[in-house]
């Protein structure tokens, strides 16, 4: 099993295309025999979570899947649709470090190839959060998040983040780049405005359901 995460930049006049299909690859890769896990995300700037911080230009896929089943996804006409719409294409092939909590009552990434770990030092590290919250709460969740965007922004070792979510709102997540593990490390535990978001987190129980992943980057295709 493998985790694969693809992201395609449009063209605006292509937004309808983008939406259309958030709506119908589900179908696809529902029959999908290999796919063990799939989630269709917008993307946004990370900034504050409201639905003006979307970008419509920016669409992914995150995928749990076989080995085996890989080559074949990469060159289904659900993927063949958006490389021809897109200006560039990025595809990375991620294999779990750790994984905290569910999405959607499953737990994706809870599974390791430690025969690839090997390979992947060079390609430095992701993360992917993701957070359903409480509804009650999102008031001061959304004040929290600002302070924590401008020290990732400036935070040593981070090559790419930003927003990814399965609605304008409610629906939250991060994809972050970085170069290294410790890099990642030292923002998640050591930034004071992510400690703090931290600890508001643990005492004010913002979220329904949460989860935080990191991984090894064994592939990088294509540029984001």
């Amino acid at each position: 099993m493998i985790a694969v995460i693809y992201f395609w930049k449009i063209r605006r006049r292509d937004v309808p295309f983008a939406i259309v299909r958030m709506a119908l690859d589900r179908f696809a890769l529902n029959r999908n025999r290999h796919i063990d896990f799939y989630k269709l995300i917008g993307c946004g700037r990370g900034e504050n979570f409201l639905p003006g911080d979307a970008d419509p230009l920016r669409w992914g896929l995150i995928v749990c899947i076989e080995n085996e089943g890989l080559e074949q996804l990469d060159q289904s006409r659900t993927i063949a649709r958006w490389r021809k719409r897109s200006l560039r294409e990025f595809r990375a092939i991620l294999n779990p470090v750790s994984s905290h909590g569910e999405w959607s009552g499953a737990r994706p990434f809870d599974f390791r190839n430690a025969a690839q770990t090997q390979v992947s030092n060079s390609l430095g590290m992701a993360a992917i959060t993701r957070a359903k919250i409480a509804w009650r709460h999102y008031p001061r969740f959304l004040r929290a998040i600002p302070p924590v965007n401008l020290e990732v922004q400036s935070a040593p070792g981070r090559i790419a983040s930003f927003g990814i979510g399965e609605a304008p709102i409610g629906l939250q997540g991060t994809f972050s780049l970085w170069r290294s593990a410790a890099d990642l490390r030292n923002f998640a535990y050591k930034g004071p405005a992510h400690a703090e978001a931290i600890a508001a987190t643990e005492k004010f129980k913002w979220y329904s359901e949460e989860l935080f992943a990191r991984f090894e980057v064994q592939e990088i295709r294509g540029g984001l």
